[in-house]
This record gives structure tokens, C-alpha cells and sequence, in this order.
């Protein structure tokens, strides 16, 4: 049974490889949507979700830009893929806004649209989910969950 706030995580790995190697892997959805880059406006994009062995991959193709976010569940961890070096670097946070239903990673460097992501939080945990509306996790050094805050309790910690 997942906390909380690793619900976010865990729908937003064993530990990130060096390489972003393609084992076994299944198409979830393609979506397009809307996302932004750097807290810069929202552009149109399209959204790949893919389930690999340990981990789900989401790439985000924005104009000539892609950005690749993968999410583990045990423990839960979020990386991203540095394109220049090819490597998986760890996310220092990642945020979900329901009433908008946008997810953001490290502050505002990535942004985006995604309702079928949101939904199925919302699918697996209606209890941990009710209510709420803003959904906040911050990430040790090591990826690790280190603190999740929800709504005005995510005020509080600023």
C-alpha cells in the first residue's frame, strides 16, 4: 500500500541506470495536449506513455524538443533524461494540480497537460485523493520520496 504522497510519484526506479536501455516495454496512451518549458507558455505537445519492466516512461515531444520522464514504483523515484549525456538525472520535485490537471517537474522546467495521468491517481488511491487539489513531492539526492505535502499544508512549508 503506497502513501500518499507517493501516489504522485508513482503515477508522475529501481534505481536509474546510466543508460536509457528498452527491455521489454507496452504503449499505454498518446496524447496530445499542451505543455510548457521553463515556466515559458503552454505550446502544443504530445505525450507518450510507455510501461517498461520496472519503471513507466513519459516522453514529451514539444516542437523540436523532447523531454523523457521516468517514474519507478519500488521505491518510488521520478528521473529525467539528460539528452546531452544520455543519462537519467534525479528530480528534485514534481507537482500536481487537479483543478487544472497539470503536472510539473522541478519547479516549472516541464509542465504538462494530462488528464489520463491525473485520473488514474485519482482511480488508485480516491480516499488519499479526495478533496485535494494540489499534490507536492520533493525528492532527496538520492530520488527517493523526502517529503509530500497537499494544499495549504504545501503553503506551510514554504
Amino acid at each position: 500500500m503506497l502513501l500518499p504522497g507517493a501516489c504522485l510519484a508513482l503515477g508522475l526506479g529501481a534505481a536509474f541506470s546510466a543508460s536509457p536501455a528498452q527491455a521489454q516495454s507496452a504503449a499505454l496512451y498518446t496524447l496530445e495536449t499542451t505543455c510548457s518549458l521553463r515556466g515559458g507558455a503552454a505550446q502544443p505537445c504530445v505525450v507518450e506513455a510507455i510501461e517498461e519492466e520496472t519503471f513507466t516512461t513519459y516522453r514529451h515531444r514539444i516542437g523540436t524538443v523532447t523531454e523523457t520522464i521516468r517514474i519507478a514504483d519500488n521505491p518510488v523515484r521520478m528521473g529525467r533524461l539528460d539528452e546531452a549525456t544520455r543519462s537519467w538525472l534525479y528530480l528534485s520535485s514534481a507537482a500536481v494540480q487537479f483543478s487544472t490537471n497539470t503536472i510539473c517537474f522541478n519547479g516549472r522546467d516541464l509542465c504538462v497537460v494530462n488528464p489520463n495521468y491525473l485520473n488514474s491517481i485519482r482511480e488508485e488511491r480516491p480516499e488519499a485523493m479526495d478533496g485535494r487539489d494540489l499534490v507536492r513531492v520533493l525528492f532527496a539526492v538520492d530520488g527517493r520520496v523526502k517529503l509530500a505535502c497537499y494544499d495549504e499544508g504545501c503553503e506551510e512549508l514554504q
